[in-house]
């Protein structure tokens, strides 16, 4: 097969803890080096937690694998300062589109309107990101990563987890105070600690073939139900980067894996797909089966779950890696302030239910997906080909096809973490969704509002006129600072200058006060993983301080 990308392979490096003369103790370690393993270390390591990573393997993974990263996820990978290179290799996309027997019946945008600093969705071969991270990895002075480290046995104690390492150089012992698990969908961890993951499986076979070929498609996904030169099944196209183009066939349970996998019988599915005239280069390709599956809880003590290692879903609707993703950022705040003496260890478990939820409504989404493209029964398929024969004509039809409902972050509305409303709102930026962006000036220069969010706790604080603002409500921001878990306030008014030590932007275009909702007055309070947690008509100290101790779970 062609190749358009050479892995690298990185050295195994002797560890000083391989000599010590006792178990070294790490305060934080984690299990795994994929992207959501490493999204987890970046963001503790930036954080200020002293992180250590390991991982079986020297090299980023074989073949493109996950290719679609979605706005959510694209934020926070731009927090950790990995996502311009990723944006700027990647392929941009935001508008779908559906066939059925060869016909357009749909289509939808991602993102009509103006006014985000992130693209809907990018495509890029997880390669490039995995490189990406290791060197975001590099720059940290407190982040360490260990190749050809493989843990073989794992005790989860009360006060420490010790651990079990073999290298090519024999077996060491490490112990550390908490430990993330991000070892993979068949997580050998998960097995040692005699954890199970359940759910269900797909009784289904899907090809994936990357092929390299220069084409004028447009950089959009295209899903097609019952085509022409694949009868009675589905695929998938999306253009990556390199000119290589990621084309999915369904296959059927009946088919041989191995088999259908070989080149001699992948080519001519897709010259049929491209037409004979469309010269292409097969560059990989896979034959997957799929399941949805969670573990019951994902904290275990002090040993926390992340990505395929707590929770599993069909790969429709790009819900693998960006759940994942979206995992660590939820996790890592709450671990720095448990770590920190400044929040109880069962703010830890808010992780858990949190991100269970969230991974319900992604194994939610992905089975209905997955029973809309695959039917089990004739009356199902009957069912799906009306809804999409009548979508040609028919709105309402089209608000039916199910060709995969895309990744978008999961809304905590139920958290115990929120804290309830006073006043009423309009639009969405209630208690338990992520924020919404909105270009701002400051500083003499365009920015963003969720970049100057960050990873701390925030109020922003709409006004008309900065120049309006009482010196005593100055007072108060201030001393919200010096809180003992800190909050920092972002004024967000129509116009006016700055005000004396607390940072001001101007929200020119109204987009900001639009989207929130915002009137003088108005405040948001903002959880370091830029979820809503609490938002009131006035300002008021002493409830943005009960808000705090709410999400932090300090009362």
């Amino acid at each position: 097969m062609f190749q358009t990308h050479e892995n690298l392979r990185y050295e195994y490096r002797r560890s000083p803890d391989q000599d010590a003369p006792a178990t070294i103790h790490h305060p934080l370690i984690v299990i795994g080096a994929g992207p959501v393993g490493m999204t987890a270390a970046i963001d503790a390591a930036q954080q200020g937690i002293p992180v250590l990573v390991l991982d079986e393997e020297n090299t980023v993974s074989i073949g493109s694998r996950a290719v679609c990263y979605s706005k959510r996820a694209l934020e926070i990978l731009d927090r950790l300062g990995c996502a311009r290179p990723m944006i700027a290799k990647g392929v941009t996309w935001n508008v779908g589109k559906v066939f059925f027997r060869d016909e357009l019946v749909m289509q939808f945008d991602l993102l009509p309107e103006a006014g985000h600093k992130i693209p809907a969705f990018i495509n890029l071969q997880q390669y490039y990101l995995e490189e990406y991270l290791i060197g975001r990895m590099d720059e940290l002075d407190n982040l360490e990563l260990r190749w050809k480290n493989r843990v073989t046995a794992v005790e989860n104690g009360v006060d420490q987890v010790t651990l079990t390492i073999a290298t090519p150089e024999g077996d060491y012992p490490l112990s550390c105070d908490w430990l993330i698990v991000a070892d993979g969908a068949n997580s050998p961890t998960r097995e040692y600690l005699g954890l199970e993951s359940s759910g269900q499986w797909f009784l289904d076979r899907f090809l994936i073939a990357d092929v390299v070929m220069k084409a004028g498609f447009p950089p959009e996904r295209w899903f097609s139900f019952d085509p022409s030169y694949h009868r009675g099944r589905s695929t998938l196209l999306h253009r990556q980067p390199d000119d290589i183009w990621r084309l999915d066939f369904q296959l059927g349970w009946e088919a041989d894996p191995e088999e259908e996998k070989k080149p001699e019988n992948v080519i001519p599915r897709v010259r049929a797909m491209l037409g004979e005239d469309t010269e292409f280069e097969l560059e990989w390709c896979s034959v997957y089966t799929f399941r949805c599956r969670r573990m019951a809880k994902f904290r275990h003590g002090r040993a926390l779950f992340i990505g395929d290692a707590a929770h599993q879903v069909s790969p429709f609707g790009a819900r693998g890696a960006n759940s994942g993703i979206q995992d660590s950022d939820n996790l890592i705040w709450k671990l720095q302030l448990v770590m920190a003496g400044k929040a109880p260890e069962r703010l830890l478990d808010s992780y858990s239910d949190e991100r269970v939820f969230a991974a319900d409504e992604n194994i939610m989404n992905s089975t209905r997906s997955t029973d809309f493209i695959t039917p089990k029964s004739g009356v199902s398929r009957t069912f799906r080909d009306a809804v999409l024969e009548l979508s040609r004509n028919e709105p309402f039809a089209r608000a039916l096809i199910n060709s995969g409902r895309l990744s978008d972050a999961t809304f905590l509305t139920e958290s115990p973490l929120n804290t309830t409303d006073r006043d009423e709102f309009a639009g969405d930026m209630f208690p338990g969704a992520v924020m919404l962006d909105a270009p701002i000036e400051g500083t003499g220069r365009e920015r963003w509002l969720i970049e100057l969010a960050g990873n701390r706790f925030t109020l922003l604080y709409f006004i008309d006129d900065a120049a309006s603002i009482d010196p005593l409500l100055l007072q108060a921001f201030q001393a919200l600072s010096e809180n003992a878990i800190p909050v920092r306030t972002i004024i967000v008014a129509g116009r006016g200058g700055a005000s004396q030590g607390i940072q001001t932007v101007i929200d020119a275009q109204g987009i900001a006060k639009k989207r929130y909702d915002a009137i003088d007055g108005t405040s948001y309070l903002l959880r370091p993983d830029q979820h809503i947690t609490a938002r009131w008509r006035g300002f008021d100290h002493d409830r943005v301080i009960s808000a705090v101790e709410t999400a932090t779970a300090n009362c």
